[in-house]
């Protein structure tokens, strides 16, 4: 059983561990962990990583982010895919930095990656998981906030963070939707929590 896993971002080292880049550290981290190597392609960076019988091929488009569902479509008719198949890491302004939320489908909520791909793929049912990025910008500054860069206690969080996402995909892939989405969409209390 083969899953498409896209990781959200834009190429370049000026928006490499930038906000909206959240798709793109998650692979990465997914691949370093695994040994596995991403190679440039057509549309993008893959990388294939095996887990329990299921194998999971990493895309990291290479098209910006307003065009992602450029690669996504290719990817998917390249690997004769289903849409439930199919999982999009993105990053969320709606969520708080550290929460993240996976569903079988829904609407884009103002990404445009995401609704790039809807609209190429035709439907908004596949599968997602939002990384929260917050919203800690003043008016008009949405663009500077989720093209800036993490700030240092966040990227401290981060390794974690990407853990929760791949634990949650392999989830996904092996006791179904359901089971991963209740285990995923419960945010872990941090050290200072009681």
């Amino acid at each position: 059983m083969n899953y498409l896993v896209v990781g959200l971002g834009n190429i370049g080292s000026e928006y490499a561990g930038t906000r909206h880049n959240m798709g793109f550290m998650a692979l990465d981290t997914w691949a370093q962990e695994s040994g596995a190597i991403f190679q440039s392609g057509r549309y993008g960076s893959t990388a294939e990583i095996s887990f329990k019988g299921r194998k999971f091929i990493l895309l990291k488009p290479s098209t910006y982010m307003n065009l992602s569902g450029k690669a996504v479509r290719y990817w998917m008719n390249e690997l004769r895919l289903p849409l439930e198949n199919l999982i999009v890491i993105s990053d969320d302004l709606n969520l708080p930095f550290g929460t993240i939320r996976m569903r079988k489908n829904g609407s884009a909520g103002g990404h445009n990656g995401l609704a790039n791909i809807s609209e190429m793929l035709g439907t908004q049912d596949y599968a997602r998981i939002r990384m929260g990025i917050g919203n800690d910008f003043s008016r008009g500054g949405q663009i500077d906030f989720v093209l800036g860069h993490l700030s240092a206690e966040e990227q401290e969080e981060m390794p974690q963070i990407c853990h929760r996402v791949i634990e949650g995909i392999k989830a996904f892939a092996t006791v179904g939707p359901d089971r991963a989405m209740n285990s995923v969409n419960t945010r872990p209390k941090t050290s200072g929590e009681d």
